[in-house]
């Protein structure tokens, strides 16, 4: 089956078999390995890009069912001319929202659909807000404060 879609500001079109996962597609098909695979069963968040602006699960996406749609992934979200960090992921650099870094793509892709929903959330709004994302190394207390942050510092850049 073909396909056309927009992954990171740069047009694809690829022949895939229609059972193709999104997550596959992207880490095997266009080598983005930033998008990483966990559960294949979307509990734990690792695999979140943003799909038409919005946030996806890509493990349980079928890449066919996305013809003509625009895709995010965390290599996406810095500034393509700069390499200058999103400031979601220098919030989460800077408030040490990471420690082994597996989760950390999803939770920063997430963090940013979210931020943008709700600039002015609560901490709890960000705590429940992470319900779909999954942490084994941390206490979640630095990745709240580094959405916090990052929520902060994306309503200023506007």
């Amino acid at each position: 089956m073909n396909i056309n879609l927009n992954v990171n500001g740069t047009p694809v079109a690829a022949d895939i078999d229609p059972a193709t996962l999104l997550s596959e597609f992207l880490r095997d098909e266009l080598d983005l390995t930033g998008t990483h695979v966990a559960c294949d069963t979307s509990q734990c968040g690792a695999c979140v890009v943003h799909v038409d602006g919005e946030s996806v699960k890509s493990c349980t996406v079928l890449a066919a069912a996305l013809d003509g749609a625009e895709v995010t992934t965390i290599e996406g979200v810095a500034d393509p001319t700069t390499g200058e960090l999103h400031p979601m992921q220098r919030a989460f650099h800077e408030h040490h929202g990471l420690q082994c870094g597996f989760c950390t793509p999803g939770m920063v892709m997430n963090a940013v659909d979210f931020a943008k929903r709700h600039p002015n959330a609560s901490e709890q709004d960000v705590r429940e807000a992470l319900d779909g994302n999954l942490c084994r190394c941390t206490g979640y207390h630095n990745i709240v404060k580094s959405i916090m942050a990052g929520s902060r510092a994306m309503a200023a850049a506007k």
